[in-house]
């Protein structure tokens, strides 16, 4: 096992190969975040659990990665991005073992649990190992790939697991099996990387429940709030709904179909970020928070006509505005923050993105019984509208940088 090398003294190919593998890294955890959305509906016909525990599936995920970003997010600032890389997709291969071996919903909750640890702690250190290794040669590009990558990521996994859901006999064995074994082989790959996180005491206070901000970066932190919000709360309504809604509203029950949803959200969100990377941060805010109100917007007339290419139309518009907000925001952000604190940023910048993705999902999962799919897809839709809108007048009207 190396010794932490200074990030200055390491070697441009060595950079270069750690800071490839800490990108794949965060695009293979956000894939196997995305690759069991499709299997929900079927798993709870086969199963014959009800709504309420459905809606707790994909609570306890949130809670579980919320309550690790709060203790764990920081762990690699104090033993090493490699060793928490490394267990953290550990984990993720044990969770996807679960979800392929589960015969009922008692093991979909023990996986989906399992998963948020997992993912809160590979969230967290690939995008500060990301920052640590970006070549010097490219001042930016970490900032632009902790914005696509992990979008393409998410884009890429839902409709792969629908892709085999149409086609194979024994999908769900062969797609989590698959991301087990691709798991197992990250957790042994981030060795090969340069260890940039020297470790340091501290470990134990860190452990202790808290949100951290590192002082430079606080003022930034809070005023690229609104826009983080905004853009997660958005990914949340059509990761959660958006294949009922293309079933529900639009009579489609292709799983590919109702998957690409996902993919037509993130995917373009990952090519607007990459577009955005030659304007400045104020610039790709603005016009990120203007995309996401507007499309949110039509979204929702689409939904009401009935007329699907309107609604395909307003979600590319609103999945640019939910990848630019967020690129815009790691822009402002994370380059005043110092290097043994990325960690602890980048856990308190997803506690906030996975609070805004996560409680409206719950709100909404136990809202449809109650209410319906119309009103609650309306609801959720318009407070999103709201938020993108205010964020919008708050970076416009409130703020220069």
């Amino acid at each position: 096992m190396s010794s932490p090398v200074p990030s200055g003294d390491i070697s441009p190919s060595r950079r270069l190969a750690g800071f490839v593998i800490a990108g794949l890294a965060g695009g293979v955890m956000m894939a196997s975040s995305s690759a069991p959305s499709p299997f929900y509906p079927v798993l709870q016909r086969e199963m014959g659990f009800s709504e309420t525990t459905l809606t707790a599936i994909f609570a306890v995920y949130a809670i579980v990665l919320l309550a690790t970003l709060l203790t764990g997010g920081s762990a690699s600032d104090h033993i090493g991005r490699r060793p928490v890389l490394s267990f953290g997709f550990a984990l993720l291969a044990a969770s996807m073992l679960g979800f392929a071996l589960a015969s009922g919903p008692e093991e979909l909750l023990a996986a989906r649990a399992v998963q948020g640890v997992a993912c809160a702690l590979l969230l967290t250190t690939a995008s500060a190992a990301v920052t640590d290794l970006e070549p010097r040669s490219r001042p930016g590009l970490a900032q632009v790939c902790n914005s696509v990558i992990p979008l393409a990521g998410m884009a890429a996994g839902a409709p792969l697991a629908g892709f085999v859901m149409e086609h194979a006999a024994e999908a769900r064995l062969d797609v989590f099996v698959a991301i087990t074994l691709i798991c197992l082989g990250f957790a042994a790959l981030v060795w090969k990387m340069p260890e940039t996180s020297p470790r340091h005491e501290g470990l134990w206070q860190a452990l202790l429940p808290r949100v951290g901000i590192p002082a430079p970066a606080r003022a930034a932190f809070w005023q690229s709030t609104p826009a983080i919000v905004a853009g997660w709360a958005t990914g949340g309504l059509y990761l959660s709904l958006g294949a009922p809604v293309i079933s529900v509203f639009f009579g489609i029950e292709s799983y590919l179909i109702q998957a690409l949803v996902v993919t037509l959200l993130s995917g373009v969100g990952a090519l607007a970020c990459f577009i955005a990377r030659r304007y400045s941060p104020r610039q790709v805010m603005l016009y990120g928070t203007f995309a996401l109100a507007l499309g949110t917007a039509l979204t929702l007339t689409g939904i009401w006509l009935r007329f699907l290419p309107l609604y395909l139309a307003a979600l590319t518009l609103a999945g640019t505005g939910f990848g630019t907000c967020f690129y815009a925001s790691l822009r402002t952000i994370v380059p005043l923050c110092p290097p043994d604190e990325r960690g602890e940023l980048f856990a308190s910048i997803f506690t906030l993105s996975y609070l805004a993705f996560g409680l409206p999902v719950v709100a909404a999962g136990f809202a449809i019984p109650r209410i319906g799919l119309d009103a609650t897809v309306l609801i959720y839709g318009l407070i999103i509208t709201l938020m993108a809108a205010l964020a919008w007048a708050w970076r416009r009207f409130g703020s220069q940088s």
